[in-house]
């Protein structure tokens, strides 16, 4: 090959490749999408938890949202006060509120209250030992305590107590439902904290037949749908159920002549809150099985 071949075919190249440069600079200027700097910035000052406790894909989609103004940085619920203030005054908008909420467990039937009729041998997970015969106990919509809820918390909100109940620490509950997902029982729900009366048990046996079996269970006696404002409380097959768009209505009083303490109120300082009537456990230990 001749010094003028080589010479023609660089030109070409030189050519091509500045034709080819030329093409993608203009794409670039036509297609080129322009991103508020400032969601960086928002995103920064979001705790990173992706929890889709706001109702976005994670913080960045957050973030987004607020810049446009389709949603106040109080939707985020995990974020400190102050950071929250520290967004509000960066955009200049008001930082707005959005009530907490939190994972509650439908379930109190722990180990010293609840009886278990066969020991589950397998794979330690409650959905496992779901697929065997309920997973053993008594009560075949009592929580199984295996702690697969604990072990998909990202955020160590979760722990199971002594007699193999999860606790929620709503401190650091991020509402994520992940908890809700993973219960092969159905027991998590995701509520607001001012839905302090609550049903603490998902048994639909009746009586003395779902007393043998827990003795906190809901019995179906109706006391406190009887005691609570007209609409609050009904009975669905021999289960106390709240409606919780009478909320406003809710009050200790429905929960005092509870016989088992199944249906508590829930107080921010003291904790979950049993009526009067409601028999005192003083058992430590767990019942025998069979």
């Amino acid at each position: 090959m001749d010094i003028t071949q080589v010479l023609i075919a660089g030109g070409f190249m030189a050519g091509l490749g500045t034709l080819l440069a030329s093409v993608l600079a203009v794409a670039n200027r036509k297609l080129y999408v322009y991103e508020d700097p400032r969601i960086d910035e928002v995103e920064e000052m979001l705790p990173s938890a992706n929890c889709g406790a706001c109702g976005q894909a994670g913080c960045r989609a957050f973030a987004e949202a607020v810049v446009k103004g389709a949603a106040t940085p109080g939707k985020c619920t995990v974020n400190t006060p102050s950071m929250t203030e520290a967004i509000a005054a960066y955009l200049g908008v008001d930082a707005g509120q959005e009530e907490k909420r939190v994972a509650r467990l439908a379930c109190a039937g722990g180990d010293h209250v609840a009886r278990t009729r066969a020991r589950y041998e397998g794979l330690p997970t409650c959905r496992a030992a779901a697929l065997v015969s309920s997973g053993g106990k008594g009560c075949d919509w009592g929580c199984l305590g295996l702690g697969d809820c604990q072990a998909v918390c990202e955020f160590g909100a979760i722990t199971m107590d002594k007699h193999g109940l999860p606790v929620v620490d709503i401190q650091k509950c991020t509402a994520c439902g992940d908890c809700v997902e993973i219960c092969p029982k159905g027991l998590f729900s995701i509520h607001p904290v001012s839905h302090r009366l609550w049903v603490a048990c998902k048994s639909l046996e009746e009586g003395d037949a779902a007393e043998a079996e827990c003795e906190v269970a809901c019995t179906g006696c109706a006391r406190c749908a009887a005691d609570a404002p007209a609409g609050l409380i009904s009975m669905v097959n021999d289960l106390a159920v709240i409606d919780y768009s009478k909320n406003h209505l809710a009050s200790p009083a429905c929960i005092q002549r509870c016989p088992t303490g199944a249906i508590v109120w829930i107080n921010e300082k003291e904790g979950v809150i049993k009526g009067n009537a409601a028999k005192k456990i003083h058992r430590k230990t767990p019942l025998p099985l069979g």
